[in-house]
């Protein structure tokens, strides 16, 4: 029987696509970063808010198609019962 040791990553030892990106786009930067400096821009600042800002959009524009889906179907259930009491209404 083999001797199988599971190896375990650290989040340290993983690097996430967003982080590719940032080494690509400068890795003085990334290496920082991974160092524990923070970056410090007022620019950083900005992106922040605008990042939350889009967050509340699309959180709104989500709910408000969620509710669009509802009022379609309920639509398209008030004019089948219409057509239906139609059809009732000519044979009778």
């Amino acid at each position: 029987m083999a001797n199988t040791k599971q190896t375990s990553f650290k989040n340290t030892d993983v690097i996430s696509a967003s982080e590719i990106g940032q080494y690509y786009f400068c890795s003085t930067a990334w290496h920082l970063q991974k160092c524990g400096y923070k970056p410090q821009s007022a620019l950083l600042q900005v992106g922040e808010e605008k990042h939350k800002e889009l967050g509340r959009i699309i959180e709104y524009t989500q709910r408000d198609y969620k509710k669009s889906r509802v009022f379609a179907t309920l639509g398209y259930l008030l004019l089948f019962f219409a057509i239906l009491f139609f059809v009732f209404e000519v044979i009778l």
